[in-house]
C-alpha cells in the first residue's frame, strides 16, 4: 500500500464542506465527536442515507451532544434517521479527522450495526427532517458518491469485520 500525506488526502478530499446553518461550526466541542453504524442486510450490502444537508451518501449515525458518548449518539441518530432500534455493542473504527473548512478535528467512530432481516428492512422509516432516502449498496458503488476519507473509513470497519478487532485509523487510513 502507497503511503499518502495528510495534505495530499486532504487536498483529495476537495473542497471543505460549507456549513449548512451559518455559525454552528462555533458551537460544537473544538473537538468533534461522532458515531456510525455499519448496517449490513442478508446480502452483506450497506445501509445508506442520502442527508438532506449535504450532497454525499453517509452511513446512519451523526455528531455526539454534550456529555453523549459516539455510542449513544449513534444508537440516537439511528433511531432518529431510520426509525429503528438498535443497540450498538462493537466498535470497528476509530479514526481521527483533520479539520476542513469550518469544522473542527474530531474522533469518529464506526460501529457494527449488525444485520438486518427481511422483517427490519421493511420497519426502516426515514425522518425527512434527516434524510431523503436511504438504499442498501456495496461500498464500490456508493464510493463514488462519497467523500475518499469516508470510503476509506467504511473500508476500514469492513477490513475490522474480516479480521475480527478494532482499528484504528488517521483520515480513513489505517496506522
Amino acid at each position: 500500500m502507497t503511503r499518502v500525506s495528510l495534505e495530499e488526502d486532504v487536498r483529495a478530499d476537495g473542497a471543505p464542506e460549507k456549513e449548512f446553518n451559518p455559525g454552528i461550526a462555533d458551537r460544537i466541542p473544538r473537538k468533534t465527536v461522532a458515531g456510525g453504524a455499519l448496517i449490513r442486510n442478508e446480502e452483506g450490502l450497506i445501509l445508506f442515507i442520502k442527508p438532506i444537508y449535504k450532497p454525499t451518501l453517509e452511513i446512519p449515525g451523526g455528531i455526539a451532544d454534550p456529555n453523549e458518548s459516539p455510542r449513544q449518539a449513534c444508537e440516537r441518530e439511528i433511531l432518529e434517521e431510520i426509525g429503528l432500534d438498535i443497540k450498538i455493542t462493537n466498535t470497528l473504527v476509530v479514526d481521527w479527522i483533520p479539520q476542513s473548512g469550518p469544522w473542527h478535528d474530531g474522533v469518529m467512530f464506526i460501529f457494527d450495526g449488525g444485520i438486518l432481516d427481511t422483517e427490519a428492512v421493511q420497519r426502516i422509516r426515514i425522518d425527512n427532517a434527516e434524510a431523503r432516502d436511504w438504499e442498501f449498496m456495496t461500498l464500490d458503488s456508493a464510493r463514488p458518491r462519497m467523500r475518499p476519507s469516508m470510503a476509506r473509513r467504511l473500508s476500514s470497519a469492513q477490513n475490522a469485520l474480516k479480521i475480527g478487532r478494532q482499528v484504528y485509523a488517521e483520515f480513513g487510513r489505517p496506522v
